[in-house]
């Protein structure tokens, strides 16, 4: 135990050793819920966050995590084995590269067995019925409240050029103006919904 914390707190091992204990501090508190975040979405409380800048496609805490853990042991590794000098130096350089290339490597392995996250769109709406909010929809005017897969509800803009929509009534989502930002929708039957959740 002794060679081991001499190891670990030993140039290069040292420099990493601190961050690690903060690591391993921070995924505990994520198993136990105390940090508020989803281990595999980036920590963004629940939304996607595959934005890694290492270019790797995990999440920030993992792809930080897993590097400070890989460059850890080949410092740990070089404390123990070599002796002080220009070869230990060398080996936090070693530590560095093995640390990107497992950062990376994992991150391909990712891609390949997690599905892909599908990314929500405008688009998903339409064919969607959804619920006039407000008190009419017209040509310039209105708002209605429409249900996605998830089951999560939007309240978007929507436009048309028929009468008879106003607050309550149903409406068939068929198109979406980039331009102006709203959908068109148009007089449609709720009981039809197919996206209808069962009760």
């Amino acid at each position: 135990m002794a060679d081991f914390l001499r190891a670990a707190l030993a140039f290069p091992a040292a420099l990493f050793s601190f961050a690690l204990m903060v690591v391993a501090v921070y995924w505990l508190l994520v198993l136990l819920g105390g940090v508020g975040v989803h281990i595999l979405d980036g920590g963004e409380g629940g939304h996607a966050g595959t934005d890694d800048p290492t270019g790797a496609g995990l999440p920030v805490t993992v792809s930080l995590s897993l590097g400070l853990i890989l460059a850890w042991l080949v410092c740990l590794a070089g404390a123990a084995l070599t002796p002080e000098g220009p070869v230990r130096a060398a080996t936090l350089a070693a530590a560095l590269v093995v640390a990107w290339a497992g950062v990376r490597l994992a991150g391909r392995l990712a891609r390949r067995l997690l599905p892909p996250e599908k990314v929500a769109s405008r688009d998903d709406f339409i064919g969607r019925v959804c619920t006039v909010r407000t008190g009419r929809v017209a040509a310039d005017f209105g708002q209605a409240e429409v249900r996605a897969d998830d089951g999560s509800t939007a309240v978007v803009q929507v436009r048309t050029d028929e009468s008879g929509l106003v607050a309550g009534s149903t409406a068939l989502i068929y198109a979406y103006d980039a331009d102006g930002e709203f959908f068109r929708v148009a007089p449609f039957d709720g009981a039809l919904d197919p996206h209808k959740p069962a009760v």
